[in-house]
């Protein structure tokens, strides 16, 4: 292996290696997802509230879910409008009221994120990075690991 122009020998290299896995951590957090049941009325509520519309809007079809982004400095609150009754966000929805659905936390290297988590006994709702909003690669933990709330890590698309 070969470091800025070290050449590590591997019994060197593996050390390294469970060092990085160690301190692979989450950086920020990236945004609030806020779970709404009609979009265009919430655009215009978070507009006046923060006196800018929103930058971004997209849909997620995986996920069956329109959402829309707002910039509050270096974070950002994602708004959730489900496409039909089997989105997450309906079912959420169906049992709570419109308000923080999750928290998203930035990570620089999700694998080894997601092997640090589980190594400290948290529970994923899947391992598996999949396509969500705003260039986004996420999984999410599970909320029965996380004091009820449900956390959603994620990174840039590569």
């Amino acid at each position: 292996m070969q470091v800025e122009g070290f050449l590590l020998n591997s019994q060197l290299a593996a050390k390294l290696m469970v060092l990085i896995f160690t301190f692979a951590l989450m950086i920020k957090i990236e945004h609030l997802g806020i779970a709404v049941k009609d979009l265009g009325i919430s655009n215009e509520l978070f507009r006046k509230l923060l006196g800018k519309p929103a930058y971004k809007e997209e849909t997620v079809e995986g996920e069956a879910v329109k959402t829309s982004f707002f910039e509050i400095g270096e974070n950002k609150i994602e708004l959730l409008e489900a496409l039909n009754e089997n989105s997450a966000i309906a079912k959420y929805l169906e049992k709570n009221r419109e308000g923080i659905h999750h928290i998203a936390f930035a990570v620089d290297d999700m694998e080894g994120e997601i092997q640090r988590l589980k190594n400290e006994g948290f529970q994923f709702i899947s391992e598996t990075p999949k396509a969500g909003a705003d260039n986004k690669m996420v999984v999410f933990l599970h909320p029965k690991s996380t004091n009820g709330v449900l956390v959603e890590l994620c990174c840039e698309r590569k």
